[in-house]
């Protein structure tokens, strides 16, 4: 699977899509896309840079959003750019798709989104890979309609994220079983974990999303030990601080650690 200037190959390489959950300014992009790049480039695996131009489905009317697609998209081409790195952010609507394939090298389509035709198949026909996030409503099987869609659209060949299923009120969990059985769809896909969101406690604090980001390095290394392609990780470098997801995304600082044991266990697997 080609994106952007790097050639991934799912089963051999270990792929870490990472990022903020928004783009709050330009500093904050490159000081994260810069350090967790020369992680990867330590420990030899491929990187995509990960943020988001657009929060639509926030709980509250009045948590910040984002600074629309314009703006975003000038943040992601600039990283691209001065890091020499493949970029994605999510999208949420068909007419959006255009623009953001001219920039960005995956297009992401959000969990909630997953089983939207036009808007899967505008992603597709950019021509890019489209990371389709599995829906919280939606068994690991009824996902190979979502990996058609896209395949049958053409472009770069479709991915999927698990990201966690809902399991009463305010809680997701994550069955690991539903990862060999999304590679097996569509004649193989690559299947990344969000090891982040699947932390969430959803409208667990009212007006907000909450979240366990203690047990962000626990699903990561189940993930990897139930063979997942890669990881799909939102960092910061004050957590408590973020702007979106302050609950749950992971603490850049401790990063590299994790990815080093995720790696060594895969290591361990394959053996």
């Amino acid at each position: 699977m080609q994106i952007g200037n790097l050639k991934y190959r799912p089963g051999a390489d270990f792929l870490v899509i990472a990022g903020p959950c928004v783009i709050e300014n330009l500093d904050l992009c490159l000081t994260i896309a810069g350090t967790v790049k020369g992680i990867c480039a330590k420990l030899g695996v491929p990187y995509v840079f990960k943020a988001s131009f657009d929060k639509a489905n926030r709980s509250s009317g009045k948590s910040f959003r984002g600074h629309g697609l314009e703006a975003g998209l000038e943040v992601l081409a600039t990283v691209k750019k001065q890091l020499g790195l493949p970029v994605t952010t999510d999208v949420h609507e068909s007419d959006q798709c255009a623009a953001v394939g001219e920039v960005c090298d995956i297009l992401q389509i959000p969990a909630f989104l997953c089983r939207q035709t036009d808007l899967l198949v505008a992603a597709a026909k950019t021509g890019k890979p489209v990371n389709v996030k599995k829906g919280q409503f939606m068994a690991p099987w009824e996902m190979a309609n979502a990996v058609e869609k896209v395949q049958q659209a053409g472009g770069g060949g479709a991915m999927l994220t698990e990201r966690g299923t809902f399991f009463g009120y305010n809680r997701l969990v994550n069955d690991l079983t539903g990862i060999p059985q999304m590679q097996a769809l569509g004649g193989g896909v690559p299947v990344l974990m969000d090891a982040t969101h699947s932390t969430q406690l959803p409208g667990g604090l009212g007006t907000a999303t909450g979240g366990q980001r203690q047990y962000v390095p626990l699903l990561a290394k189940c993930a990897v030990a139930a063979g997942v392609d890669g990881l799909f990780i939102e960092v910061h470098p004050t957590p408590e601080k973020s702007a979106s997801d302050a609950a749950t995304i992971f603490d850049l600082a401790k990063l590299e650690g994790l990815l080093e044991q995720c790696l060594k266990l895969r290591e361990i697997i394959a053996a």
